[in-house]
């Protein structure tokens, strides 16, 4: 339980993708994301967190709740024996408006926005152009910390959407494919940020907090992390992974085109998904909308039964460095087969 050679690799390696300072582990990226938020409630003082409308941050309490038609917020349905009405702790805005967040921030109760740089688990949905720039500008105006969770964007290169589109970050979260199928997850402060975390904390009650954990940090999820990093997650492999990508999402996008269905297809790095929708979603509540259950079932037992297993949710595909041109061309082949057969 004590830190190896590999934790200092790690950090340093994530020090230069990301540009943040320090490092801390974990086991999930929920964990990160709950020590995250407990930390910029300490710091701040403020009780209040911020997410978007059907984001996803694992199982953070916090973060189940949606808004409904008529603005109201409250819990996702499907959220298992929460301990408060989320609306309690959390307000939630849609993604893309910058109007709504900036009212949602101007009480200045709100501790930290928790935020993926696109939405990916409702379908992707990308930034508008300058929305970032507001979404920073935002937090910085009203004292309000900025946490990215790289999670899912992470396809976008090896520095992640962050480095990618230069983002600014005050913590940022790292998990699930940082150890390749080994528990763990990264998260990362700022100077500014772990200034304010040593200020604020007391030696003598450093560890009853609820941050860590026996086996956070652990040696087979660094040595995890540390092979990756250097043999997954690398420039290298982003730069086979991501034409894969535009292949597949070419592929499809001709497809729903010939068969005249109202779909469209997005990506995200070597990322890539289609959505049952005519019109690229701009926030959660579009995206949610554009969803089709049943639909979906259907899409994923007639790729299923023909050799190819979707992600089990939504209808996403990730490339890996394994991936082969062949691979995509089968799922082509057959997408097309099922989209006809629908449009028929």
């Amino acid at each position: 339980m004590l830190p190896g050679e590999d934790a200092i690799f790690v950090a340093e390696e994530l020090q230069k993708r990301f540009q943040l300072p320090y490092w801390q582990f974990a086991l999930t990226a929920t964990d990160a994301n709950r020590f995250s938020i407990r930390l910029a409630r300490q710091i701040t003082g403020r009780p209040k967190i911020l997410v978007y409308n059907w984001c996803y941050h694992g199982t953070v309490d916090e973060t189940f709740i949606t808004l409904e038609r008529n603005g109201a917020a409250g819990p996702r349905p499907g959220n298992i024996g929460p301990p408060v009405n989320p609306a309690v702790t959390t307000r939630v805005v849609e993604f893309n408006d910058a109007d709504a967040l900036e009212r949602a921030l101007a009480p200045g109760d709100v501790a930290c926005v928790l935020a993926e740089p696109a939405m990916t688990n409702v379908g992707i949905v990308h930034a508008q152009p300058g929305y970032h720039q507001a979404l920073r500008e935002l937090t910085r105006k009203h004292g309000t910390l900025l946490i990215l969770d790289e999670t899912h964007t992470i396809c976008a290169g090896p520095g992640g959407y962050t480095r990618a589109e230069n983002l600014e970050p005050d913590v940022l979260v790292f998990g699930k494919a940082i150890g390749a199928g080994i528990p763990g997850a990264a998260y990362g402060f700022s100077q500014e940020v772990a200034d304010r975390i040593v200020a604020r904390q007391e030696l003598e009650n450093c560890d009853v907090g609820g941050i860590g954990g026996t086996l956070a940090g652990n040696a087979l999820s660094l040595a995890a992390m540390r092979a990756t990093l250097t043999k997954v997650l690398t420039k290298e492999a982003f730069d086979r992974m991501i034409p894969m990508a535009e292949r597949w999402t070419g592929g499809v996008a001709k497809a729903i085109a010939d068969a005249e269905l109202p779909w469209h297809v997005t990506r995200l790095g070597c990322r890539a998904e289609y959505l049952f929708s005519a019109e690229k979603p701009k926030n959660g509540m579009q995206a949610h909308d554009g969803m089709d259950f049943e639909l979906e079932r259907f899409m994923h037992l007639y790729a299923m039964n023909r050799g190819i297993l979707l992600t089990p949710f939504h209808n996403m595909a990730l490339m890996s460095p394994q991936t082969e041109n062949e691979d995509i061309d089968k799922h082509t082949k057959i997408f097309r087969e099922a989209v006809t057969e629908i449009s028929g």
